[in-house]
């Protein structure tokens, strides 16, 4: 068995003999020593892409060039803010506002100038990023922040038959873990969590959760009344990557205000100490002028419900009835109205004013569940951005238990996480497939006095919706309430990850119910699915040609659902997904280039080792028991027309996709 070993230098590690310029890097060779010359070799001619230049990519691509990478892309939708800056090394101040991905390349070439790096500042869900595109690569590794573009570099992978190397860290928790088509579960082979990672512009910009509101509303607590922390801003993100993005500007932003990269600014406790904490003002500047502001970022809303401002002197005037229609039941799970909120924000905000007072100069509060003023501020504040955001409002009690504890970003955790991300590399280019594994990086040791343990490697999910053989999945719904647009946005892209499907109905006929091509079936999307005579036993062909992916959905109807439910996918696939049909004669649908391919994996699995490195494992349990102990009847057709050229010029077009970034700004407990 090879040894991969890479631990940190012993104390008789002897300077290697051959001069250096004083304060010169040294290289990963000269610290783990040298790799054999075949391995050396493949590492200079190696094409690499990284996904992500936030807290591990910044790591990753330093380690990628001093242990011999030459030839690496590099993509990342974000820009710099300011909060990076405590642990995304190869930024400084002079950089805030300016692309992630193109000042990362800048800095790493100065650790090896001879590097060939291409920087996109750009996202992996563009079209642009083709299967083509990932099969430049022999290797792929996730540095990523979100579920979303996770799953879709997971399943451009699949199609292009790429080794993805997956990772993600969570505070002092961390997982690496090896996706290879056919050998090892896939991304999404099994169930993931409710995710418990945002990017910052989500929470700032455009939450389309219950909990983004709450970790904003906790953000704003700290802001007012407790430690100020630049990882928690609350006001719009100015330079939210989704909203525009030019260099130009961007670079005037960096150097705007003294040239002090946008850093000299009032902040938010400086200015509601300025109004005596009114909080009427309060009120305004957070749920109206903050939100008018937003509303002026008109990108953001092109494919977005667009927020509702709300203004202190209008909410008074309504209705008491009309508020409190909900507020009746037990105390903590009543869900008031947007009054009853502004007057518990109210409230909460004079008296937390009164205890800072009482402290004394200089105080700060610290949030705590159990403190009623606080936790009456975060319930308030959460429901009324839930309001402005057109979300379902939560009670207290709801509202508690969703807040959790928020998780630091750490840097030494990201640096451990890149540099098992790059073993797990060697081993591939080694032709060491066998010898990879999932490793999770733990908080506290094992019995076995480790903190990092390797899994073995999962084999794939037979009933997996990404990477079986023929994908199928069985939703049950109310096909006289849901509507089109319901089936595309709500479950084909947030559910089953797609970016851009086309549905055709199974019904003899080929009727064609959501294409991708703009304009083409719009006139369908407020219709309900029982106008197209889908119904009990239907079934539905999803296309995604951009992910190269295809997925049959069995319709069941059902008018018992529960409230608020508008969907459920029955066993909540992958994991208890129906037994697929048998694929028919000379109609074999499987994902990516072959059709016996099977999936590719990602993994969930524990690890265990004395060194920061990959530990061979002889006894060790599997990934997933380490887990267990997380009107128009239109024919699908070719184009042809000018427009859109034929169907292998689209799903070329679409086989080309770019890449996100990050991973660490917020985790929730």
């Amino acid at each position: 068995m090879r040894s991969y070993r890479a631990s940190l230098p012993s104390p008789h590690y002897q300077t290697p003999a051959c001069p250096r310029r004083r304060n010169a890097e040294p290289t990963m060779a000269q610290l783990v020593g040298p790799l054999r010359k075949e391995l050396a070799d493949s590492l200079s001619s190696c094409r690499v892409l990284v996904v992500g230049a936030g807290g591990i990519g910044c790591e990753l691509l330093k380690n990628l060039v001093l242990t011999g990478f030459k030839n690496i892309e590099v993509i990342d939708l974000d820009t710099i803010d300011v909060s990076n800056l405590n642990r995304q090394f190869l930024f400084q101040k002079k950089h805030v506002g300016k692309s992630k991905a193109q000042v990362a390349k800048e800095s790493v070439l100065r650790f090896c100038p001879s590097a060939n790096i291409t920087a996109y500042h750009d996202s992996i869900m563009n079209p642009d990023y083709n299967v083509e595109f990932f099969r430049n690569f022999q290797l792929v590794m996730n540095a990523l922040d979100n579920r979303a573009a996770r799953n879709h570099v997971n399943r451009m992978c699949l199609a292009a038959d790429i080794p993805l190397i997956e990772s993600g860290t969570a505070g002092y928790l961390g997982q690496v873990t090896v996706i290879k088509k056919g050998q090892t579960e896939c991304y999404e082979c099994q169930p993931k969590p409710t995710q418990k990672t945002f990017p910052g512009c989500t929470i700032r910009n455009t939450p389309s959760e219950p909990i983004h509101c709450i970790v904003w509303a906790k953000y704003l607590f700290n802001q007012l009344f407790g430690e100020e922390d630049a990882d928690q801003e609350v006001s719009p993100d100015t330079a939210d990557p989704e909203a525009a993005w030019n260099p130009a500007d961007a670079a005037a932003r960096a150097t705007a205000s003294d040239q002090d990269g946008d850093i000299k600014r009032v902040s938010t406790k400086e200015w509601a100490r300025s109004t005596g904490y009114d909080p009427v003002k309060l009120f305004n500047k957070l749920f109206k002028d903050d939100i008018m502001y937003l509303l002026t970022m008109d990108k953001l809303w092109k494919k977005r419900k667009a927020p509702l401002p709300l203004d202190w002197t209008e909410i008074q005037q309504l209705a008491c009835s009309q508020e409190e229609a909900c507020g009746t039941g037990l105390k903590d799970q009543q869900v008031l109205g947007v009054q009853g909120y502004a007057q518990l924000f109210q409230r909460s905000v004079e008296t937390l004013r009164s205890q800072l007072t009482e402290k004394g100069e200089g105080a700060e509060l610290v949030w705590d569940k159990d403190d009623p003023p606080a936790m009456d501020f975060v319930t308030a504040a959460a429901n009324l951005r839930m309001n402005v955001f057109s979300m379902n409002m939560k009670s207290r009690f709801d509202v508690k238990s969703m807040a959790g504890n928020i998780i630091p970003a750490i840097a030494t955790t990201n640096a451990v996480i890149a540099g098992l991300i790059v073993l797990e590399g060697l081993k591939i280019l080694n032709s060491d497939f066998e010898q990879c594994r999932t490793i999770f990086l733990n908080k506290q040791p094992n019995p076995r006095k480790k903190l990092l343990v390797p899994c073995a490697l999962d084999p794939p999910n037979p009933n997996c919706y990404v990477c079986a053989s023929r994908p199928e999945v069985t939703v049950k719904l109310n096909v006289h309430k849901t509507i089109v647009q319901a089936l595309q946005d709500k479950i084909l892209k947030e559910k089953f990850g797609m970016v851009a499907p086309d549905v055709q109905i199974e019904d003899g006929k080929g009727t064609i119910l959501i294409s991708s091509e703009e304009g083409e079936t719009e006139a369908n999307n407020n219709k309900f699915l029982s106008d197209f005579g889908i119904r009990n036993g239907s079934r539905l062909q999803a296309d995604d040609f951009l992910q190269d992916y295809t997925l049959l959905v069995n319709v069941i109807h059902s008018e018992e659902l529960e409230k608020d439910v508008e969907f459920e996918v029955v066993g909540d696939a992958p994991d208890k997904a129906p037994t697929p049909s048998a694929p028919e004669e000379g109609k074999n649908i499987a994902n990516g280039n072959k059709d016996s391919a099977q999936p590719s994996t990602s993994s969930k699995a524990a690890a265990e080792d004395d060194d920061i490195l990959i530990v061979d494992s002889d006894e060790e349990p599997s990934s997933s028991a380490m887990e267990a102990s997380p009107e128009p009847s239109n024919r699908k057709r070719k184009h042809h027309d000018a427009e859109t050229d034929d169907a292998a010029s689209k799903r070329k077009r679409l086989d080309q996709q770019p890449a996100d970034d990050d991973e660490d700004i917020i985790a929730l407990d």
